[in-house]
């Protein structure tokens, strides 16, 4: 084979061109390449870094609205809670004042009913010691034949009373 013979003579330009193409390829990387490279790596890096500052001042923004809201609720609880209790406590003033109000009612209508009955008991007696009164007088006239005024009749039945 002819080539082979002729790669000792052409062994040493081609290795000379081959570090020169080599040397221009690597020279022009490292100029143009290299540099656009590391600007896209720190600008990704920066825009992350970024992008990580933003999120925890976001996460700290919602964390305080958590707060606040929790704050809020309680507030509102504690503010459910306090008015319950007065409702309650006006409840209960306006079921003792009715309670009150009842039992004074009651206590008029239950004097009431005393003095009434107390009346009837009364207006009975007086009616019974008349009818007392007249049967007295119609049985001392049926048994002995005698006369009694309904005065001496009255006078012996309240005696018997």
């Amino acid at each position: 084979m002819p080539q082979i013979s002729q790669l000792l003579e052409v062994y040493g330009s081609q290795f000379f061109w081959l570090l020169i193409v080599i040397g221009i390829i690597y020279f022009g990387i490292a100029k143009n390449m290299v540099p656009k490279i590391s600007k896209t790596v720190d600008d990704r890096q920066k825009r992350i870094t970024d992008d990580l500052a933003a999120a925890q001042s976001a996460q700290d923004k919602a964390e305080q609205i958590e707060a606040d809201y929790r704050t809020s609720i309680n507030d509102a609880r504690a503010d459910a809670i306090s008015n319950v209790n007065e409702a309650k406590a006006k409840a209960a003033k306006k079921s003792e004042a009715a309670i009150k109000r009842a039992d004074t009612a009651i206590g008029k209508k239950a004097d009431e009913a005393d003095v009434a009955l107390k009346a009837a008991k009364t207006s009975a007696l007086k009616e019974i010691e008349t009818v007392a009164a007249e049967a007295a007088q119609a049985i001392v006239k049926t048994v002995s034949g005698g006369k009694v005024t309904a005065t001496d009749a009255k006078k012996a039945v309240k005696a018997a009373f």
